[in-house]
């Protein structure tokens, strides 16, 4: 059964919201796992750039005593060296955490703010959140 227009109209900014916060809290665990994995490669390549004459040429210790431009060279390219590997690796961890923590599904349509009937689950019903129908055999992927 059709909602009235302003049902329609809160519903569908009460799950617009309810999507945008599930969208950030994505972002923001994706952002903590990816500072975390890649931060060897962060701190390698920073350290590099720092101590090489022709970047910054920083006037720490460290930079006049131990790390010439050769070496500093080679950090920045072993920096990006490892970074494809912790790359497939912090993606591999999200997308795992993801999938554990069913975030993909809790993503609600919008016909549920449009159309009476749709029906919101609850913790003991297989996910954090689900979509209409509670299907607990649902998969965000194969």
């Amino acid at each position: 059964e059709p909602r009235s227009p302003w049902c329609c109209l809160a519903w569908t900014l009460l799950i617009g919201t309810m999507n945008s916060l599930v969208f950030l809290l994505n972002l923001l665990l994706m952002f903590v796992i990816f500072t975390i994995v890649l931060l060897p490669t962060i701190v390698v390549v920073y350290f590099g750039f720092q101590c090489h004459s022709q970047v910054l040429h920083s006037s720490a210790r460290y930079c006049q005593s131990i790390l010439d431009d050769n070496s500093s060279s080679a950090l920045i390219i072993l920096g990006f060296v490892i970074m494809s590997p912790l790359l497939v690796v912090a993606m591999a961890i999200y997308c795992s955490l993801a999938r554990r923590l069913q975030l993909l599904v809790c993503f609600q349509p919008l016909s549920l703010a449009l159309y009476k009937g749709g029906r919101w689950c609850h913790r003991g019903e297989g996910a954090l959140c689900c979509a209409r129908g509670c299907n607990t055999q649902l998969k965000a992927w194969v």
